[in-house]
């Protein structure tokens, strides 16, 4: 029974941020620049996930002459939401209530960044080659965890 109560609490916060969510589509604003030095980047894993993207799209020179830039722009988008929601859950935050809105808006305003892009993809690439695209995030994603599994699981961890 506790579950089905959970479940319809999510379902209509969910219903109220949709409608939030549907108005903000069309005034799409990037957000806030994050500090530079705040954002980790690992050049060796972006240059793989690059390549690995690059394998799996099959990219013409003028497709990818235009995907690149869209495609890092993307990526520091997400990172900066990513982020911000990395500092949202890591500070404690004396009202609960805020820390859980700004949570439903991080992920909120990282929905709306991926149909932004998403939209913008498809005006370089073919609609199965940007499904392909998310797929093979998903794929090196979970490559690169199984790999890092195995490592831990190697060192005795």
């Amino acid at each position: 029974m506790n579950r089905l109560f959970r479940y319809i609490f999510f379902l209509l916060v969910f219903a109220v941020s949709y409608d939030d969510a549907a108005a903000q589509v069309s005034n799409f604003r990037r957000p806030a620049p994050v500090a530079k030095s705040r954002v980790v980047r690992n050049p060796k894993l972006q240059a793989a996930r690059d390549k690995f993207i690059a394998q799996q799209l099959a990219l013409t020179t003028g497709e990818s002459r235009k995907f690149w830039p869209l495609y890092r722009q993307y990526q520091e988008d997400l990172t900066a939401i990513k982020i911000l929601k990395k500092q949202n859950n890591s500070s404690s935050s004396v009202n609960g209530m805020d820390q859980i809105d700004k949570e439903l808006e991080y992920d909120n305003q990282m929905v709306i960044i991926r149909k932004h892009y998403r939209d913008e993809f498809l005006k370089i690439l073919s609609p199965e080659k940007v499904s392909t695209l998310y797929k093979s995030e998903d794929e090196f994603k979970n490559e690169l965890i199984r790999q890092i599994s195995e490592r831990s699981v190697r060192a005795g961890n």
